[in-house]
């Protein structure tokens, strides 16, 4: 059982909880991703990771997929980041929950069904090959105007780094806002300023867990 002191309450967790950032590229979620697991470092055993991961399929998707020059068929990335997920769930999300570790995942589910969704593929279909993913009990989304990040973008930019796309891919998003699934951040604020609501929403939920 770890003890999180927040002030004068204490708060006890004693499982793992895993817990996943999404937004658009650019918007500032592997900061805030690191920023969380940083400062949940300072109280208890906290874990990063993200997708695509680090594994074979992972290394896959970012070589021939994002760094590719052409988008390739919107399908195949679906079935593709379903299956490095299945591994990521396996080798690395389950087995530190299990420890009661805190395990924060910069992009899950969600991305996939973003940016395969917003390239015109069946959402339910999406939803169906990744039955297999774990629930987050958190989910949050980082949102920040598409021509904003697009802006931020000065690197060379992956086959889905344009504004047409990271528009779509917002509508998606939002859509599971509405729904509940996922809790809209606004991201269009200082990174002090949301790394503080972040950590708001998390230590309240941690103290849910007692």
């Amino acid at each position: 059982m770890v003890s999180l002191g927040f002030g004068r309450r204490e708060i006890m967790v004693s499982r793992g909880v895993f817990i996943c950032l999404e937004g658009l590229d650019g918007c500032g979620k592997t900061t805030q991703a690191r920023l969380l697991v940083n400062r949940l470092r300072k109280e208890c055993d906290a874990v990063y990771t993200a997708e695509p991961s680090g594994g074979p399929i992972g290394k896959l998707i970012k070589k021939h997929y994002l760094d590719a020059k052409r988008r390739g068929s919107a399908v195949a990335e679906a079935l593709l980041f379903s299956a490095d997920r299945v591994e990521h769930v396996k080798s690395e999300v389950l087995p530190a929950v299990k420890r009661g570790k805190i395990v924060v995942s910069d992009r899950y589910v969600f991305s996939s069904l973003a940016y395969q969704g917003a390239a015109g593929v069946d959402l339910k279909w999406i939803e169906e090959v990744n039955k297999h993913a774990v629930r987050p009990e958190l989910a949050l989304f980082i949102d920040v105007d598409p021509k904003t990040v697009v802006g931020r973008l000065k690197r060379k930019k992956s086959v889905m780094e344009n504004l047409q796309t990271q528009l779509k891919v917002r509508e998606v998003y939002l859509k599971y806002v509405e729904t509940g699934a996922l809790l809209r951040i606004d991201g269009n604020r200082s990174k002090r300023e949301v790394a503080r609501e972040i950590w708001g929403i998390v230590k309240d939920h941690l103290g849910k867990t007692r």
